[in-house]
């Protein structure tokens, strides 16, 4: 069996992992650190024109392969597993979470508290600001008080915006541009933002994603990176609590196993695959999973809901100009205590009309100029899409489980998601609603406004959670650092640790946390 060894071995190379290694690498100098991705990579930017220009064309996926065939989620919202992770196809939105997303317990007497201050994670949400690169406007809202400014301007708002934005703030609501790590000046090595609204797959290298950082710690010798190789188990101490090996296969060689050794273990796998690998460990001395004794791996899963509006306006928007950015509204983050509990961001965005037809209403055949003629007619009013995240907080039983009726082609059963709200949740959804629906119903008085349409989310969107922090091992799987109650020298990063989702993007959070336990890894290494 190849054996690979190293001070640190990080399994999964998305955003987290990125981050993670990149800050490592500078506090130690010198530490030898092994990435283990499944799925494969796909450095080259060289190719992204191409790639943008099929995706428009013909819907063509923008990322060629990547994904792992028969490797999936039932109830998971992607199925990337690349170098890169879900951040190959993100918004490159970096919304903040607020303090009372730490606060449920002490503030509302909802759900739990984090084990984290408001004041310190802040720290960390500049720290991570500037090394995704973040474009951005201070918040009006003294609770979002910043302790550094961003590292760059907002990205410009177009026409369209610019419009919505004074129609929106006619209900007076504050509206400014969703901060991005898009980059508005020359930033870290890569160019500007063109806004040419495919921000799925960025053609210009503006967006951060995490091929960058890859790269250029691999040109460093700072990282080795193995990918195509998916890890199947962590391996424990015969006699201790450590965790000694991670064993997967290589898809080059599917027959061999490989092992890899390390002092320290990170599982960077995202919201499913880490859950998924615990439990998959499963052995004679842990029979429920790795850092499962508890039985709290997999639980928890959590995401926010939505609903959104169609709002057609007297106002001359011009559609596709730059259609991924938007406006945010923070007003609703923060609700008092005492009233009724409600929480969610506010966004709007430009929304296209119908197309052209060749059939009137009536059903006439439409020839020439009688197209343009009519498509003019039914485009002279504007249409804004506005959409709430609202905080939805998960029950116990809100799961990651494994699924023996489905199987990769090594046998390991795959993972199955269930979503589900607790009893305080599910006791305000009516009313919750209701809020959102009047806050619609009063931006669309505005401007000759009317609501064409309302529609909302069957899932649970910037999903998190299964290992969640705590101080209490009984109702947590690691601290709050990421490390795990019951291994010492294993770590989960990112997404999974989040107790509850907040009401905005969950990415820079991902990322916050993550550079915090960074820090305390490196503690397990001596200054060099």
């Amino acid at each position: 069996m190849p054996t690979y060894e190293s001070d640190i071995c990080i399994i999964g190379a998305g955003i987290s992992a990125a981050m993670l290694s990149q800050k490592l690498s500078e506090l130690r100098p010198g530490l030898k650190i092994n990435i283990v991705e499944a799925g494969r990579s796909i450095f080259d930017f060289e190719n992204r024109f191409k790639y943008r220009e099929r995706a428009a064309k013909y819907g063509d996926n923008p990322w060629p392969d990547d994904f792992i065939e028969g490797q999936a989620a039932a109830g998971g919202i992607s199925r990337t597993m690349a170098v890169g992770g879900q951040a190959l196809h993100w918004g490159g939105v970096c919304n903040r979470f607020s303090e009372e997303d730490l606060r449920l317990k002490s503030m509302y007497g909802l759900y739990v508290d984090w084990p984290l201050e408001w004041a310190e994670l802040e720290k960390f949400y500049c720290e991570a600001e500037r090394r995704l690169g973040v474009a951005g406007e201070p918040s009006p809202f003294p609770g979002d008080k910043r302790s550094e400014p961003y590292p760059m301007k907002a990205i410009p708002l177009t026409w369209s915006l610019d419009r919505l934005k004074a129609w929106g703030e006619k209900s007076g609501i504050p509206f400014q541009a969703t901060p991005q790590a898009k980059n508005t000046v020359p930033y870290d090595g890569r160019s500007v933002c063109m806004r040419c609204g495919t921000c799925d797959i960025c053609p210009t290298g503006a967006r951060y994603s995490p091929d960058f950082t890859f790269k250029r710690l691999l040109a460093e010798n700072k990282i080795v990176l193995h990918d195509h190789t998916l890890i199947r188990k962590l391996v424990p101490d015969d006699a201790k609590t450590t965790i000694v090996a991670a064993q997967g296969v290589n898809s080059a060689r599917p027959q061999e196993p490989v092992e890899y050794r390390a002092k320290v273990f990170v599982v960077a796998s995202g919201y499913t695959w880490s859950s998924h690998l615990l439990l998959l460990s499963a052995n004679s001395r842990f029979p429920k999973g790795i850092a499962n004794r508890s039985g709290q791996v997999g639980k928890y899963m959590n995401g926010h809901a939505f609903i959104q509006a169609f709002v057609e306006l007297d106002a001359d928007i011009l559609p596709n100009m730059n259609p991924a950015h938007a406006l945010i509204s923070r007003q609703f983050f923060r609700c008092k205590a005492g009233d009724p509990y409600v929480r969610h961001d506010l966004r709007v965005w430009e929304a296209s009309r119908e197309g052209p037809r060749i059939k009137d209403a009536a059903g006439k055949i439409l020839l020439g100029d009688e197209i343009v003629k009519d498509w003019r007619a039914r485009s002279k009013r504007g249409m804004a899409r506005v959409r709430a995240y609202y905080d939805v907080h998960p029950a116990e039983n809100s799961e990651l489980t494994l699924d023996p009726a489905s199987k990769n082609k090594w046998g390991d059963p795959m993972p199955k998601i269930a979503h589900r709200r607790d009893a305080a949740t599910e006791a305000r959804a009516a009313a919750t609603r209701q809020h959102v629906h009047e806050v619609f119903a009063r931006m669309a008085r505005n401007d000759n406004g009317k609501i064409v349409r309302t529609d909302e989310g069957d899932y649970l969107d910037h999903p998190a959670g299964g290992c969640r922090m705590g101080t209490d091992p009984a109702s947590s799987v690691c601290d709050s650092f990421g490390r795990t109650h019951d291994h010492e020298n294993l770590f989960v990063v990112g997404a999974p640790t989040l107790p509850n989702a907040g009401c905005t993007n969950g990415t820079l959070t991902f990322v916050a946390v993550t550079l915090r336990s960074a820090g305390e890894i490196a503690k397990s290494f001596k200054k060099t």
